[in-house]
């Protein structure tokens, strides 16, 4: 009798979580698009052209309430990085590692699924010479929000 109410319950909590998971992926997700690419080839006048057609392309994802934010970053020769190893921080000028591309800016969406987000990061203007690395979003519950 036990193992038939514990069969029971078992099913029951898997029936829950199935639903919650279809829930979850028909949900719209967010996205972040990374932009990376060598900063050393863009001219200034390349660098203008670029920030107008981003400008331009979250507008058309605006009007579609897909944006949610975008921006470029500042070189890399700015950046600092801190890590913190058996309670000591050590603080370093510049990025975190040493690589051909570089994290140039981001832009935040809302799509539907996986392909979504593909079509929109290839039409970033930085994908013509570096990479957009797409990664879905985790929501966490309790973090502060605009809302």
């Amino acid at each position: 009798m036990l193992a038939s109410i514990y069969d029971h319950n078992l099913s029951a909590q898997l029936v829950v979580r199935c639903s919650r998971l279809t829930q979850y992926t028909k949900a719209i997700m967010k996205y972040i698009l990374l932009i990376y690419s060598d900063e050393t080839v863009w001219t200034q006048s390349e660098l203008n052209h670029c920030y107008a057609e981003s400008i331009q392309l979250t507008r058309e994802l605006q009007a579609k309430g897909q944006y949610l934010d975008a921006s470029p970053l500042h070189s890399v020769t700015t950046a600092t990085s801190i890590r913190v190893r058996n309670g000591k921080r050590l603080i370093t000028d510049g990025p975190f590692a040493e690589t051909h591309e570089q994290l140039g800016g981001y832009f935040l969406i809302d799509a539907k699924d996986l392909d979504e987000a593909i079509n929109i990061a290839e039409r970033i203007p930085s994908a013509r010479v570096g990479t957009v690395e797409i990664r879905p979003i985790i929501e966490l519950t309790g973090l502060p929000s605009d809302n």
